[in-house]
């Protein structure tokens, strides 16, 4: 392990009784059968409630993001996910949750300062770069609603960023680089995995692999800092930040924009809006991997 990468050893130890392969594949599935399940039972029971909406519709009307219900919804719902790794975590591993997260003092630390330079970085760069006619958000919620719903939406971002964190960085990650020393390995499989959950050629269109490959890189970043930090505390800020500002502030119109401030004129399967975006993007992701080290002089 290199110098730079020793501070993983922190959340690396507690993965060691447990490294083989055959567990982490069994704890794979066992998460997810109990998001999944945890998931059927939540839409049954909604449909219990609401009586007369298929659970295909309840489905239906919780991919949709474009209301702000319909946001909070499938933001909270990563909930579940949080729940299923506890108990995959004790159950396969012997592991608690906040071992995922290593020191909390630290990761809470590490969390806060990363934020604070992001939003300085976001702010920075909305001021200092020139508009982009083709690319220019236009007004979308109401600053008034948006506000009234900020107390619940920025829980509920960090519940879904921690709910990845957790399961990406926290557990994958760790649980490899307690079998394979190599960190191409445990760094790049868990973002390869990552960047496959944003596969969504139903949404996304030809854009869908431009897309996956953009989440593939940020999951390289986010698991970078996780190994240069020894917490998931700087990756969440990261994460939480670049949600924030694509869900909250500015979000590509038609997909998931219920709450966001301002959208963008082009939908995310629109491939050609979205190839003059991604070197801007890939841009900004570099950028802000390269401020949150700075936060941290990691």
């Amino acid at each position: 392990m290199s110098d730079a990468y020793r501070p993983h050893e922190a959340m690396v130890a507690p993965a060691r009784r447990t490294a083989s392969l055959v567990r982490l594949v069994l704890g794979g599935v066992m998460l997810s059968v109990l998001f999944l399940s945890t998931i059927f039972a939540a839409s049954a029971l909604l449909n219990l409630v609401l009586p007369g909406a298929p659970l295909d519709d309840t489905a239906a009307a919780l991919a949709n993001g474009g209301t702000p219900y319909g946001v909070l919804a499938n933001l909270y719902i990563f909930g579940f996910i949080i729940l299923a790794l506890a108990i995959t975590g004790r159950a396969v591993h012997d592991r608690s949750l906040p071992s995922f997260v290593g020191d909390w003092r630290r990761a809470r630390q590490h969390f806060g300062r990363v934020c604070l330079y992001m939003v300085g970085l976001h702010l920075a760069l909305s001021i200092l770069l020139p508009a982009t006619p083709d690319l220019t958000p236009e007004a979308n919620l109401a600053p008034s609603s948006w506000l009234a719903f900020l107390p619940l939406a920025l829980p509920a971002i960090l519940v879904q960023t921690g709910a990845e964190e957790l399961v990406f960085r926290g557990y994958l990650q760790s649980q490899l680089a307690a079998r394979f020393a190599n960190p191409r390995i445990w760094i790049i499989v868990p973002a390869i995995l990552f960047g496959l959950l944003h596969y969504d050629p139903a949404i996304n269109g030809d854009a869908t692999w431009l897309i996956v490959g953009w989440a593939t890189l940020f999951g390289i970043a986010a698991a970078d800092l996780t190994a240069r930090t020894g917490t998931i505390g700087a990756a969440l800020g990261l994460h939480f930040v670049n949600n924030f500002f694509a869900i909250l502030v500015a979000a590509p119109a038609g997909n998931f924009d219920g709450l966001a401030l301002y959208t963008y004129p082009f939908a995310l399967g629109d491939t050609d809006a979205l190839w003059v975006w991604a070197p801007l993007d890939l841009m900004l992701l570099l950028v802000s991997w390269l401020t949150a080290r700075l936060s941290l002089r990691v």
